[in-house]
């Protein structure tokens, strides 16, 4: 406070000024529409901003709990065991380590060890003492399909009360106190054990003892699981389910046995320290899956390791036996995870790039639009006195009574929208986008008026020259466009499991090369979009003098208007080629996914689907096959999978095909094709003439020394056509092989040994890399007409059709086998679509599309958001420039043509830049783009079938542009009709700033 004789308030006093808050009201008021707008636009920015991170911890944490669960509790369970107490002990002591209060303690020690965030699932979890080695039951009584005794593991096991319900008679009990010279105890069998082994409730069955009499185990109750799938049940089959066991023989017929569990009750343990079948302790630790999460994959790893050859090893060793050992696969399924996450996850980094820039370039044009809108009122409170800092101070409140609000309904939507994931991400990212709103209006009004001026210079975009500072901008990205490029080329876009898993670099996308790797794309699309910037002045300069040279001024009219667009045209331009381009690198990877998991699909079939016996199927199956709805065409095979090429002991699978029907099948799926007259056998027997084709193997092309098994057909070695074969000497079947069986038996004649007995002579004459018939690297393709009867059978139909039903062809198939009253006759149905969903095995890749999918939506979205607040800023100058020109006698037609000509270069330039963009981003960055991890993931993580590499999708190109085009053409004559409809007494008032 300072004095001030000149008040009117209280003399010396100066007053306080309050005109800040009022001010803001005041512009709110004036302009609600716009705040309006602001808010909305932050409300859903924030919303996405903030719901992106947690609908990737959400798929990807259903992604690792499924891998988990489908892991199977064997492969996943801690299995802490430890040998039997050591004879050197009192008998007491060893029988009271193996006690139920000892082992509970042990139990509840070996818990604690267990580090964050491993989590373990009490319910499922147990404990327990079994046989190593199982016991020879003296049981005539017990099934013995070959004549050997059957055998028992007896198994004294924690839970047996929770996990399974009476199905007859009761729990075992232990009576009086139980030591290892206990001559009987009690024990329950499950129910499948009870009716493979014929075991009632009272039988007795005897194990050999150890130094004592045997023992005799009577069972009191037969159980049935309450759920057989849990870990309970599924870590030890054995104790569910018993096994026919085949041991290993040396040539004669194989032999069998039995093997069964008795489950004991805890506290009849020590009775299998006086049996001589290796009692051990086990603790059986089963992880909960609901408690994992992605993010701590790393820390997950390490605590595994650690109990399984680390401090907690250790640890675990004085809480049970020095003996101890922890075995368990789960360090295996994290890995795998971690190399399928390291794949997918930096695709989605690059959608998300790619939206977040666009999304950022919108909110940066709306702070311009609005600056620029406020020119003439800003530079009047800058000429009356007002400070920088002032205005700036001002502006930031004002945008900040919108932004924050907006902001904070966006993020609770957000939370509210995916109702799962860590909050800290959500809330920061919600605030950067609201933070960034706010600053953006501030930071153009603080740079456009620096200095003091109430008239600007224009700023045409033909007129205003680029300044060296945006020169060595542009230049500055362009170089890191260019380290983008190169290094995803070389790299790629997927680390190595080892980093995912370990450090989560490449996963996580954390160092900044990995940043700059990701976008690339939205690089490529800022320097085509500045590119297009310098170069769009000079195809409006060269249409310029041919327009005016034309009669009417509406060509001449459009394009001078056109050029003198403001040259803040660049944030609108970058705006839409950086969407273009993401759209169309999105939708090329969503293409690219689908189309790979088509063609794999298709290899594994070879039609759109395959019905597949292993014996042959009935003559009359192929007509009722055909008959069912949308079944085409059905191309019957034979197929001898142990074809024997001469003498050889190896095997090459062989397929009898109708060389036209199969001709079309190959050339429809795009597998092999070929002539179909090349594989005809002659009625003779004899075969067409080879090397016809160009894919075709010429007699000379290969090395003398790889047909040995060819040279092995000699005349006279074949059989008839009754007797199963089916050429003669003089006249070979031609067949088509594979490149690897065509390196191996060349192209002269070489016979082969059916299943049934039966020879043929077959000469390589056609070479394809895959065939519809038989996937894989190794095959034969002969024509059918030309084997025995017996090897001519069709064992195998091939389907295609547009939209075939699974349920009408698995009903024709049963129907004509005759499966429905004869199982043993079933044959197997496997369509396309059904082979395609397998490859979307995780949560993890159907997840990682639907938020890319997200992604590239709502880039689109902003895209046309730009378009159309780039076009609403011009719409006032627009109407007054209608309504001046009709004062001079220009039609309604004539203004519509004006305007949908003064937005066409712009929109054809952004149009036609984002196919070229997009269609060089894809091409340039295809190289290090691997789509098999999204695409091709398999359950237990069996190889894919084929690769999967990213192409570009011509709809991605074409339809976002058409879509810009049109609807910037299509605004534009809107509002030219629109304008002609109102009167234009308000766009001529005098004075007016428009």
């Amino acid at each position: 406070m300072g004095r001030d004789s000149g008040s009117g308030g209280r003399p010396g006093f100066r007053r306080r000024d309050h005109s800040v808050a009022p001010w803001i009201r005041t512009r709110l008021r004036t302009a609600p529409g716009a705040a309006v707008a602001l808010a909305l636009l932050v409300m859903a920015t924030a919303c996405l901003a903030a719901a992106f991170p947690r609908a990737v911890e959400r798929y990807e944490d259903a992604g690792l709990r499924r891998a988990v669960v489908d892991a199977t509790a064997p492969r996943t369970s801690l299995q802490v065991s430890a040998p039997q107490p050591g004879t050197y002990i009192p008998q007491s002591e060893r029988e009271s380590a193996v006690s139920p209060a000892s082992m509970r303690k042990a139990y509840e020690r070996v818990l604690n060890v267990v580090e964050r965030p491993l989590a373990v699932d009490p319910a499922q979890s147990m404990y327990g003492v079994r046989n190593v080695n199982s016991l020879e039951a003296a049981e005539t009584w017990l099934p013995m399909p070959s004549g050997l005794p059957a055998q028992m593991s007896l198994a004294a096991q924690s839970g047996l009360a929770e996990h399974s319900r009476m199905s007859a008679g009761r729990l075992p009990r232990a009576g009086d106190t139980v030591t290892a010279a206990t001559r009987e105890v009690e024990a329950a069998v499950t129910t499948e054990t009870a009716k493979r082994l014929n075991i009632k409730v009272g039988s007795v069955i005897h194990v050999p003892g150890m130094q004592r009499d045997p023992l005799a185990v009577r069972i009191t109750g037969i159980v049935a699981p309450r759920d057989p799938e849990s870990a309970y049940w599924t870590t030890q089959p054995l104790l569910r389910t018993p096994s026919l066991i085949r041991p290993p023989t040396q040539g004669g017929e194989p032999e069998t046995y039995w093997l069964g569990a008795l489950l004991l009750p805890p506290d009849a343990a020590p009775v299998l320290l006086g049996t001589p079948g290796e009692p051990a302790r086990y603790w059986l630790l089963t992880p909960d899956p609901a408690a994992l999460t992605a993010h701590d994959l790393s820390r997950l790893g390490s605590a595994v390791a650690s109990l399984e050859s680390g401090p907690g090893l250790v640890k675990v060793r004085d809480s049970t036996d020095a003996d101890t050992g922890v075995s368990t696969d789960l360090d295996e399924v994290l890995a795998s995870y971690a190399q399928l996450r390291s794949g997918v996850r930096p695709l989605v980094s690059v959608a998300a790039f790619g939206t977040g820039a666009v999304a950022v370039v919108v909110l940066l044009m709306a702070g311009r639009l609005t600056a620029d809108r406020r020119r003439t009122e800003l530079a009047l409170l800058r000429a009356r006195g007002a400070s920088l800092r002032g205005l700036t101070r001002r502006l930031v409140t004002e945008t900040a009574v919108v932004a924050l609000p907006a902001g904070a309904l966006g993020l609770a939507g957000a939370l509210l929208l995916v109702p799962y994931g860590r909050a800290p991400y959500a809330v920061g990212a919600a605030l950067a986008v609201t933070l960034l709103a706010c600053a953006a209006l501030p930071l153009r009004a603080l740079a456009a008026h620096r200095v003091v001026g109430v008239h600007g210079a224009r700023e045409d975009l033909t007129s205003v020259r680029p300044s060296r500072r945006r020169t060595i901008a542009e230049l500055t990205l362009l170089v890191l466009a260019s380290a983008a490029v190169l290094a995803l080329r070389s790299r790629g876009t997927s680390g190595t499991s080892d980093e995912a898993f370990g450090s989560g670099a490449s996963g996580d996308l954390g160092s900044s090369g990995d940043q700059l790797v990701a976008m690339a794309p939205v690089l490529i699309g800022v320097i085509a979009a500045l590119v297009l910037v310098r170069l769009y002045p000079l195809p409006l300069r060269w249409l310029a003098r041919p327009a005016g040279r034309m009669r009417g001024a509406i060509g001449h009219l459009s394009l001078a208007r056109a050029g003198r667009t403001s040259v803040s045209t660049v944030l609108p331009l970058l705006a839409l080629l950086t969407a273009l381009t993401t759209a169309a690198f999105g939708g090329s990877v969503l293409a690219g996914v689908a189309d790979a998991r088509d063609r794999a699909a298709v290899l594994n079939l070879g039609a759109d689907a395959r019905v597949e016996a292993e014996s042959a199927l009935p003559a009359t199956l192929p007509e009722r096959v055909r008959s069912a709805p949308g079944v085409q065409e059905v191309t019957p095979l034979s197929i001898a999978y142990e074809a024997k090429p001469g003498a050889g002991v190896e095997s090459v699978p062989l397929a009898g095909v109708d060389p036209e029907g199969y001709a079309r099948l190959a050339d429809r799926t795009g597998l092999g094709a070929f002539p179909a007259g090349e594989l005809k056998a002659s009625p003779a027997g004899g075969s067409s003439k080879p090397g016809t084709d160009g894919g075709s193997a010429k007699p000379g092309d290969s090395d003398p020394s790889k047909s040995s098994a060819a040279d092995s057909a000699q005349p006279g070695t074949e059989g008839s056509a009754e007797d199963g074969g089916s050429g003669s000497a003089k006249a070979p079947l031609p067949a088509l092989a594979s490149s690897a069986v065509a390196d191996r038996y060349g192209t002269h004649p070489f016979s082969l040994r059916l299943s049934d007995g039966s020879d043929v002579t077959v000469r390589i004459t056609l070479v394809r890399d895959l065939t519809p018939a038989l996937p894989g690297t190794d095959f034969l393709i002969v024509d059918r007409a030309g084997l025995g009867t017996v090897a001519a059978r069709p064992t195998t139909l091939l389907v295609t059709g547009d939209h075939v039903s699974g349920g009408a062809l698995r009903k024709a198939v049963a129907a004509g086998t005759g499966a429905d009253a004869d199982p043993t006759a079933r044959a197997d149905v496997r369509l396309r679509s059904e082979e395609r969903a397998r490859y979307v095995d995780s949560p993890l890749q159907s997840g990682a599309e639907r938020v890319y999918a997200a992604a590239v939506a709502a880039g689109s979205g902003y895209a046309v958001l730009a378009l159309l607040l780039a076009l609403v800023r011009a719409a006032p100058e627009r109407a007054a420039l209608l309504a001046r020109l009709r004062t001079m006698g220009l039609t309604r037609s004539q203004g519509r043509r004006l305007l949908v000509l003064e937005a066409l270069p712009q929109a054809l330039l952004a149009a036609a830049g984002g196919i070229l963009t997009g269609w060089a981003a894809v091409r340039l960055l295809a190289p290090g783009i691997d789509l098999t991890s999204i695409a091709l993931a398999t359950p237990g993580g069996a190889p894919p079938t084929g690769t999967a590499a990213l192409h570009t999708d011509p709809a991605s190109l074409f339809l976002p542009a058409l879509t810009v085009l049109l609807l910037a053409t299509g605004i534009a004559a809107g509002q030219a009709w629109w304008t002609g409809r109102r009167g234009s007494v308000r766009e001529l008032r005098a004075g007016d700033s428009r």
